[in-house]
């Protein structure tokens, strides 16, 4: 990062005004992911797009950011840490006045790239403020806030989402980023110096990694995401963004070689403690991701909940993952990380098997104790994680490990969104189909009942449409839980990954993590 003095012992207002700037610049950002989950069928209906291609507007934001995360350290350098944050919260708050006022999926997809991009610069940057500006006796003040804007961003978002989409509009769970963006700008202006441009760090630039970054994870989200509706291979679009995800790559594994320093380090996978980290960092991403999409989605569509009350289904993880923030130190010192990770996520693949048994009569008291459970999982594994992801690699690569580590996490969960529109496609149709096939016309069983339909609706064509209906409801009841029984096996599938984990060293300082 870029040099700056040695903080004192105690900091000043300043330092402090800095600290906020950069933890409410984090908690915009971690808001902005899920903000739109609660509120997306409300969202999907006004701007006209399908259940499917409701998944880009979370998709986006993620892949956005985990091309921006790898550079925030570069960009710091080049323009100096307060330059860098006011281009992006000027940048995020314009993107998102580009959300709140679109009427189609093009213009939300691109507002929310654009969020994502600049949103994404906040995170790690705030984590660069506690490090620069606070002595180490304080730091962990610091890094307890960010932990808990981490946490609570995600979990809180689709309570706010859900209340402005109910009470006011949905347009505002985007407009609120305006009054705040103002007040960061602000702090930013007062807490934190100027610093000189070192303009000549572009020249540094692994280009090759950062375009092949943007086209590989771009191509390939696309191509996950619209495969299905496009029958694949059979499509030009799906074989041309093929081409363009595979450049990129290729681009991506070029700059490993030929850069001084890349954008991302790869080589840190075949570290094989960092590399166990990596593969459960991804899981930890598809199941956190995944289920935060997909609850509300199923209570919206299946036990007709508004916005406001699927969100407040969706906090309930972040109880308990708030009451263990206060004894993070303690946890770190006294249980062995193989015993913690293996935990949290035995605990997430369990929430996740207990959602995988709902019927078509299921509500938002059904998710309580899995939620619960969920909270309790993901504090263990995502602290745990973070920590081995940074004490696994040597200092000088601590900052390459802990984007890289990001990136893959976030990677999980665009993954999880696109597979989970895949699934929703396909497995609806097989359900529907397979109980279509059980109602056999010339069932004396099946003509009673149809009968029975046809007098209480009025007309056999209304109890046709009845019937229907039914078989869509319980079809779509069974893809959620086909759903959450993959994440659930996916769980259980890294869960022996732990044992290739090192305990962490003793008295060391807590990382911050995102």
């Amino acid at each position: 990062m870029a040099d700056t003095p040695a903080a004192p012992e105690r900091a000043d207002a300043a330092a402090w005004l800095a600290v906020a700037a950069g933890t409410l610049g984090a908690l915009m950002a971690t808001l902005d992911i899920s903000i739109v989950n609660s509120s997306l069928p409300t969202i999907q209906g006004e701007i006209g797009a399908s259940g499917t291609e409701g998944t880009w507007v979370a998709t986006a934001y993620l892949v956005a950011e985990i091309v921006i995360i790898p550079l925030s350290a570069w960009l710091t350098r080049m323009l100096g840490l307060r330059t860098f944050l006011l281009i992006a919260v000027v940048l995020f708050t314009g993107f998102s006045m580009i959300c709140g006022i679109s009427t189609n999926l093009t213009q939300m997809i691109i507002g929310r790239v654009g969020q994502g991009f600049t949103g994404g610069a906040l995170i790690p940057t705030a984590q660069t403020i506690i490090a620069q500006r606070l002595p180490r006796s304080q730091q962990p003040v610091g890094i307890a806030a960010f932990g808990v804007t981490a946490i609570m961003g995600p979990v809180i978002g689709p309570v706010i989402g859900g209340w402005l989409t109910e009470n006011v509009s949905w347009h505002y769970a985007f407009f609120l980023n305006l009054p705040i963006g103002a007040l960061l700008v602000g702090l930013l202006l007062i807490g934190l110096p100027h610093q000189k441009a070192k303009l000549s760090e572009f020249a540094q630039a692994d280009f090759l990694g950062i375009i092949g970054l943007a086209l590989g994870l771009g191509g390939l989200t696309v191509m996950l995401e619209e495969g299905q509706r496009e029958l694949w291979f059979a499509s030009s679009l799906i074989r041309t963004v093929a081409a363009i995800s595979a450049i990129g790559f290729i681009c991506l594994f070029t700059g490993q070689f030929v850069a001084r320093r890349p954008v991302i380090k790869l080589s840190l996978l075949l570290d094989r403690q960092f590399g166990s980290v990596a593969l459960m960092g991804v899981v930890l991403g598809i199941v956190l991701y995944g289920t935060s999409y997909v609850i509300p989605q199923f209570l919206a569509s299946i036990a007709d909940y508004n916005s406001l009350q699927s969100g407040k289904v969706v906090m309930l993880s972040g109880i308990p993952s708030l009451m263990l923030m206060a004894i993070v130190p303690i946890l770190l010192r006294r249980i062995d990380i193989r015993i913690a990770v293996g935990g949290g996520l035995l605990i997430m693949g369990m929430s996740a098997y207990f959602d995988a048994n709902l019927n078509a009569f299921a509500t938002g008291g059904d998710f309580t104790e899995s939620q619960l459970l969920r909270g309790v999982g993901q504090i263990l594994a995502m602290l745990f994680l973070s920590q081995a992801a940074v004490q696994s690699v040597p200092p000088a690569d601590a900052g390459d490990a802990s984007g890289l580590f990001n990136a893959m996490r976030n990677l999980g969960g665009s993954f999880a969104l696109a597979g989970i529109s895949i699934i929703q496609d396909q497995r609806t149709w097989f359900h529907s189909r397979r109980m279509e096939e059980t109602l056999n016309a010339n069932s004396v069983m099946v003509q009673d009942y149809m009968a029975g339909s046809a007098q209480r609706a009025g007309s056999m064509a209304a109890a046709y449409r009845q019937l229907g209906g039914q078989i869509q409801v319980e079809a779509l009841v069974m893809t959620y839980n086909d759903i959450f029984f993959i994440m659930a096996c996916g769980t259980l599938i890294v869960l022996p990954l732990v044992l290739f984990l090192r305990p962490l060293p003793k008295h060391s300082e807590p990382a911050a993590m995102h």
